[in-house]
């Protein structure tokens, strides 16, 4: 069996686009007819740019190769551009192709991917979600109002969720890492009272964060969130100084997430051998695939580390990181997004029960992909799938 052929497909999900403003779809086929899908989070380029490096991954490392051979294939990749260290762009581009060969590999064997990790450990996966505006809320100010997200919390934990996560902590900007208002304290502090006042002992609270505090601007907000027992503090501080992570940890007793923005087990590393996350969020889709997540949990083991995949892409990543969840004995929850094109796209085959995934037991990754769907809905912005704001905090 041996991968001949790669489509990218660039899709937009409509307004309120939850999950980004373009999802990057890889699909590959190989010589004896089996298709393969997998999904690039990757926003460093844009995407025009983004499925140049995809088509040059695939010619020069993946053509004509046969899909078991993922560990070459991630060394061809990793190493003989004399890099051999992460690279954001070109191990999301792998990423995407390489859980398109796991999707190829579980549907020549006629069986789900987590049965190629190592078996079932989860009978099922615990999920959890933003707090979105319902369709009665104003889009606009949902997001500087405690009132409404608790609205939006309850509506989940009466789902059977039991994680809510949210993020009303202050501006991220390009400028780096800055010293927390006042306000933002404060706000965020209300966000706390109200939401742990609602769910109660119901639901956990997952504090989010972009990276886009200091060092000592991370630890004064923590330090104020304590009393509402959050169990997470997620990315406090910028990604591009691992070792600050675990001066954050130590600091404050909420427990430090963070990954979702790196790349490969070597950057996770630093992490782990520095104490600086007790919960680690690689998105499947940039870390260097399924394959490297796997490497990933069992590094994670050694340190009493857990996982929760991070997801804010589309449902071909969210099929990967289930895969995932149900293989490794580390797993502590999984992020989901439940919107009508998300669950259009794969034909409503991943579905949210009492806030968790039963272990999916369709071939490959498990989903159905409506690719007439995906190319009705094309990509013709210029954005990237996220974008910074340039100005500097106002406060």
């Amino acid at each position: 069996m041996k991968l001949i052929d790669l489509d990218v497909i660039v899709t937009a999900p409509p307004p309120p686009a939850w999950g980004g403003r373009y999802w990057i779809l890889t699909k590959l086929t190989t010589d004896n007819g089996i298709t393969g899908w997998g999904e690039c989070y990757a926003s460093s380029v844009g995407p025009k740019a983004m499925t140049a490096v995809i088509r040059d991954v695939f010619e020069r490392y993946f053509v004509d190769e046969n899909p078991e051979n993922l560990e070459r294939l991630f060394r061809r990749t990793y190493s003989s551009g004399f890099t051999q260290r992460p690279d954001l762009t070109v191990m999301g581009a792998f990423s995407g192709l390489e859980i398109a060969c796991w999707d190829i590999l579980g549907k020549h064997r006629d069986r789900p991917v987590w049965a190629l990790l190592g078996g079932m450990f989860n009978e099922r996966v615990r999920v959890y979600s933003y707090l979105y505006p319902l369709s009665h809320h104003d889009p606009e100010s949902f997001w500087h109002s405690p009132e409404m997200s608790a609205e939006s919390a309850l509506a989940l934990v009466n789902q059977g969720y039991t994680a809510i996560k949210f993020d009303p902590a202050g501006p991220y900007t390009m400028r780096g890492g800055h010293m927390p208002a006042l306000a933002d304290i404060s706000r965020s502090v209300e966000f706390c009272r109200v939401l742990r006042e609602t769910v109660g002992d119901r639901a956990d609270l997952l504090f989010g964060t972009h990276g886009q505090f200091t060092t000592a601007g991370a630890i004064r907000l923590g330090q104020e969130l304590e009393p509402y027992r959050p169990l997470w503090f997620e990315e406090p501080i910028p990604p591009d100084n691992l070792l600050e992570f675990a001066a954050v940890a130590k600091a404050i007793r909420i427990p430090v997430a963070t990954g979702e923005r790196l790349c490969t087990k070597s950057e996770f590393g630093t992490l782990l051998r520095s104490g600086g996350a007790s919960i680690l969020q690689p998105a499947l889709g940039r870390v260097g695939g399924i394959w490297e997540a796997r490497k990933l949990s069992a590094i994670a083991e050694v340190f009493n580390v857990q996982l929760a995949p991070h997801l804010y892409a589309g449902p071909v990543e969210w099929a990967a990181n289930l895969q995932l969840g149900v293989s490794i004995p580390n797993l502590l929850i999984a992020e989901t997004i439940e919107t009508s094109f998300h669950q259009q796209l794969i034909r409503n085959t991943i579905q949210v029960e009492g806030g968790f995934v039963q272990a999916p037991q369709a071939s490959g990754l498990g989903i159905d992909v409506d690719e007439e769907l995906a190319r009705a809905h094309p990509y013709e912005g210029a954005d990237l799938h996220l974008q910074m704001q340039d100005e500097s905090c106002n406060y």
